[in-house]
């Protein structure tokens, strides 16, 4: 659903291009007060000066909306999340609390294959109801794209099936987000496959990937490359057949220990390496290099008591950062716009301009759209974020507490109740 839209007496607070902001170019925004911005057929037809929007009758065909002189930034794009899933596992937070790890917490038969268990015995209208819920609440924080990710079916059927609910839920008419889908088979090895993770591999290049490919599920395909899951030469095997298959490539990359999952990304000319809380310092070179873009999820660090990635010294070296919320059951139930704002300022040292464009337009790079969105300039979406303030220092300030007061989708007008 698309509209004609004016919105005057606005500040407009954006990074500006279509592609990646890298090193220094992060921390440049463009600032336009009394802006007016026009969407026709939900795209971007002017931004600059006022020309006299608030005279009445002016442009007739058009939708009014008076900014009030509010920060209007591009709507927030969520590049990493697993939105789609079964159940829940609120006592395996205990577990963590009382000092277990994660990875204890996998081999006690929690973790990932606990969600698979509940996942699978989902339906199509359970998952996507669920689904939907968070939908509304990513927009309520000024979400207007979104990455899912299968990878809690770990079988033929519910990984299909995770992957047509995103595709029912984009095809919406009355969306209010956009979903780019990826594949994520390789998440986990399920019980099933116990012991003989490369024929879960054959496994799923065989199988399943090909089904993806054929009926267009996803746009990428990730995997878990970590110690204990997916090793490096797994991952590159499945990559590289997904390349094959046409999918852009990501990967869950230096979690939990330094594995080289940044420098098989930057390899395999990985759209985006994700996580990196254990990047080596010639991983972070070569993402730089292969214009990998780093997505860093610092809600997770938080609800993991880990030491959060290295932000500043990414920024530094030259790499393009984007900022993600990673919801998901397990190690962060969380899709919260505003903590990870605050998180990434305060503990990952970016400033606030450099956290504006991760979750803007360097997100939608992460997503191959940074030619469509994540920025307010003519030909992209008409995808905005209004906040309750002219100062978007209030973003990362507002701690953990929602600032938005309107999220406009494609034109359409959601205020946030």
């Amino acid at each position: 659903m698309t509209e004609n839209l004016i919105i005057f007496n606005a500040r407009v607070v954006t990074p500006i291009g279509f592609s990646a902001r890298c090193g220094k170019e992060m921390g440049e925004l463009c600032i336009i007060d009394n802006a007016t911005i026009e969407v026709t057929d939900g795209i971007i037809s002017y931004v600059g000066p006022s020309r006299g929007e608030m005279r009445d009758g002016y442009y007739q065909r058009y939708w009014h909306y008076n900014a009030r002189g509010k920060c209007l930034l591009p709507g927030f794009v969520d590049s990493h999340t697993h939105f789609v899933f079964g159940g829940e596992r609120a006592e395996e937070f205990s577990w963590r609390l009382k000092g277990e790890s994660y990875m204890s917490i996998m081999e006690r038969g929690g973790g990932i294959v606990s969600t698979v268990k509940a996942t699978r015995e989902c339906s199509f209208i359970q998952l996507r109801s669920k689904a939907e819920g968070f939908l509304k609440q990513m927009s309520s924080m000024g979400v207007t794209t979104v990455e899912g990710k299968s990878g809690y079916g770990l079988d033929k059927e519910t990984e299909l099936l995770q992957l047509k609910v995103m595709r029912s839920l984009n095809n919406d008419e009355h969306k209010r987000v956009d979903i780019v889908s990826t594949f994520l088979g390789a998440h986990a090895v399920p019980e099933e496959y116990k012991g003989r993770t490369d024929e879960y591999l054959d496994f799923i290049i065989g199988d399943v990937l090909p089904c993806v490919a054929k009926d267009e599920l996803a746009e990428f395909c990730d995997v878990f490359c970590e110690q204990g899951v997916f090793s490096v030469e797994q991952s590159r095997r499945l990559l590289q057949a997904a390349k094959e298959y046409g999918l852009g490539l990501k990967l869950h990359a230096d979690e939990i220990v330094p594995l080289g999952g940044a420098e098989l990304a930057a390899e395999l000319s990985a759209v985006s390496a994700d996580h990196l809380l254990h990047a080596s310092d010639a991983g972070i070179r070569a993402m730089r290099d292969a214009g990998t873009v780093a997505t860093l999820l610092p809600l997770t660090a938080f609800a993991l008591k880990e030491p959060y990635a290295r932000g500043r010294e990414m920024i530094d070296s030259g790499c393009a950062v984007a900022l993600a919320t990673d919801l998901n059951p397990g190690s962060c139930f969380s899709g919260s716009i505003p903590l990870t704002f605050a998180l990434a300022c305060i503990y990952m040292r970016l400033t606030i301009e450099e956290a504006i464009t991760a979750l803007t337009l360097n997100g939608a790079a992460a997503l191959n759209r940074a030619d469509s969105i994540g920025s307010i300039e003519v030909g992209k979406k008409g995808d905005f974020v209004v906040l309750n303030s002219d100062n978007y220092h209030f973003l990362p300030y507002y701690v953990g507490m929602n600032c938005v007061n309107t999220t406009i989708k494609e034109g359409v007008i959601y205020p946030v109740l």
